[in-house]
């Protein structure tokens, strides 16, 4: 059962709109919500996102961020160390591999990709084109009555 409300997300976000409506329904039918791995998304600016995802024990090469049209898919390979020589008596850190997708908004693209102290920093610019942004029409007065005379 799902207990987590995404409502306030939808009256505050800008970007975002049809993500959280995707997120909202993620999970549904087989009753288990896709915990791993956990995420934040945090607005840093009036057009700038950043996804942050808990990837500890991945490196770099071990990570695949990739962007197809409207969906950032982050993917985390993890290669089973075969010289490992020793026994674990707890194994606590998690060592599968994963997929995460999200449904990125109109005008979203990612702008880079950083793996510092085990997490992963997605930045997103929301880049909307000069023809769609709203501008301000200047009203022209009606300073002199323009006749026009007719010719016979």
């Amino acid at each position: 059962m799902r207990h987590i409300d995404l409502s306030p997300f939808y009256r505050s976000t800008v970007g975002f709109d049809r993500l959280f409506q995707i997120l909202d329904a993620v999970g549904v039918g087989e009753g288990e919500v896709q915990a791993y791995p956990p995420y934040n998304i945090e607005r840093l600016g009036e057009s700038e996102y950043r996804i942050t995802m808990a990837v500890a024990g991945f490196g770099d090469d071990e990570l695949n961020v990739e962007v197809k049209e409207q969906t950032l898919t982050v993917r985390g390979e993890k290669r089973q160390d075969k010289d490992a020589g020793g026994q674990y008596l707890h194994r606590g850190i998690a060592q599968r591999s994963f997929e995460r997708r999200f449904q990125l908004a109109d005008f979203v693209e990612v702008a880079g990709a950083d793996l510092r102290d085990g997490l992963l920093h997605v930045d997103l610019v929301r880049n909307v084109p000069e023809r769609m942004k709203p501008r301000t029409i200047a009203i022209s007065g009606d300073k002199a009555a323009k006749q026009i005379e007719a010719s016979a």
